[in-house]
C-alpha cells in the first residue's frame, strides 16, 4: 500500500456604460442551493504604474455558479482576477481600487488580511506551476501546510487524496506520489494545480486561462471538473475561448478596452447580445 493512502448574477455595468435590462439567471443554475459566496464588485480600477487597466468595473458573480470573463488579448480580463484576490497589488508599482465584496465581507477592508483572503479564494493560473523541487504529493500538501489546516494523524493525506481525486488525477499518480511533479504530463501538471487549489477548499476559485496549453483531452478533463464543482464553490474562469466559455459558464462577462461591456446568462450573451461591441466579438468580426 503507498504510504500516502488515506487512513480510516444580478449584472450592473461600469460607469460610463450602457445599463441594460438583462435575465439575472441561467438556466439550471445551482445557486437556489449553493452555500458559496457571492462576489461582488464595484467600481474596481486597475494600474500598472500610470497605465490605467480596469475602469469602474461592477460585476456581481452569483455564489455557486461559473461566470466566464471573455474579451481580446490585454483587455484586463486577468487584471480582473488578479484584483479579486488581491494579487495585482503584491507587485511593485500596481494599484488597485474599488470594493470586492465576498459573502459580504470586504477584501479591500483594512482589517482584511490578504493572505487569509487567499486562503478563501483560489487560483489557478495559465500554465501549470507545479513546485519544482517537491514531489506531487508535497505539491498538493504546501497550500495545506501553508494555510496551518491539520496535519496530523493521517488529515494531511486524508486531504491530499481527497484533491487529487476532485481534480480527476489520484488515478494516475497514487503509485507516483513521491516522485517528481515534473515528470507529470502538462495537463497532468496542471490539474496537479488545480488539486493544489482545491486541498484547501476554497469558497472561491479563480482560473485564469487554465486550459490554453492543453491538448483536448487535457482541457475536457478540466472542463468535466469545473462542471461538476459548480454548487460547491463560486467560480470565475477567464477564457479566450468563446467555445469553451459557451460550454462551462451560467453567466459570462465581456470586457473590453478595461471596462465591462455587458455580463448575462451565457446563453443569452452568445445568442441576444445588446451592446452592438459584444455581438461583433462573439461573432468574429473583431478580437
Amino acid at each position: 500500500m503507498n504510504r500516502y493512502a488515506a487512513s480510516t448574477p444580478s449584472v450592473t455595468l461600469g460607469s460610463g456604460q450602457t445599463s441594460h435590462d438583462r435575465p439575472t439567471e441561467a438556466d439550471n443554475s445551482p445557486t437556489a442551493v449553493s452555500r458559496a459566496p457571492d462576489v461582488v464588485l464595484r467600481d474596481v480600477n486597475a494600474y500598472y504604474g500610470s497605465r490605467q487597466a480596469l475602469r469602474d468595473v461592477a460585476l456581481n458573480c452569483r455564489g455557486g455558479v461559473v461566470t466566464a470573463v471573455i474579451g481580446p488579448s490585454g483587455c484586463g480580463k486577468s487584471t480582473l482576477l488578479r484584483c479579486i484576490n488581491r494579487l495585482h497589488e503584491t507587485l511593485a508599482g500596481n494599484v488597485s481600487r474599488g470594493s470586492v465584496r465576498i459573502g459580504g465581507e470586504e477584501a479591500y477592508a483594512p482589517a482584511t488580511d490578504p493572505v487569509a483572503l487567499r486562503r478563501r479564494v483560489g487560483m489557478v493560473f495559465q500554465r501549470p506551476t507545479p513546485f519544482p523541487s517537491m514531489s506531487v504529493f508535497d505539491n498538493v500538501a504546501a497550500g495545506v501546510r501553508a494555510a496551518g489546516l491539520p496535519t496530523r494523524g493521517g488529515a494531511l493525506a486524508d486531504r491530499v487524496e481527497r484533491a487529487l481525486r476532485r481534480a480527476a488525477l489520484w488515478s494516475e499518480v497514487v503509485d507516483r506520489l513521491d516522485g517528481s511533479a515534473l515528470a507529470l504530463s502538462g495537463g497532468q501538471q496542471q490539474r496537479l494545480c488545480l488539486a493544489r487549489a482545491l486541498a484547501i477548499d476554497p469558497q472561491v476559485l479563480l482560473l485564469d486561462e487554465p486550459t490554453s496549453s492543453l491538448d483536448p483531452s487535457g482541457t475536457q478533463r478540466i472542463e468535466e471538473l469545473l462542471y461538476e464543482l459548480r454548487g460547491e464553490m463560486t467560480i470565475i474562469i477567464v477564457t479566450h475561448n468563446m467555445q469553451q466559455a459557451a460550454r462551462i459558464s451560467d453567466m459570462t462577462a465581456f470586457v473590453l478596452d478595461g471596462m465591462l461591456v455587458e455580463a448575462a446568462p451565457t446563453r443569452v450573451l452568445f445568442t441576444t447580445p445588446v451592446d452592438p461591441r459584444t455581438e461583433a466579438y462573439v461573432t468574429g468580426r473583431f478580437g
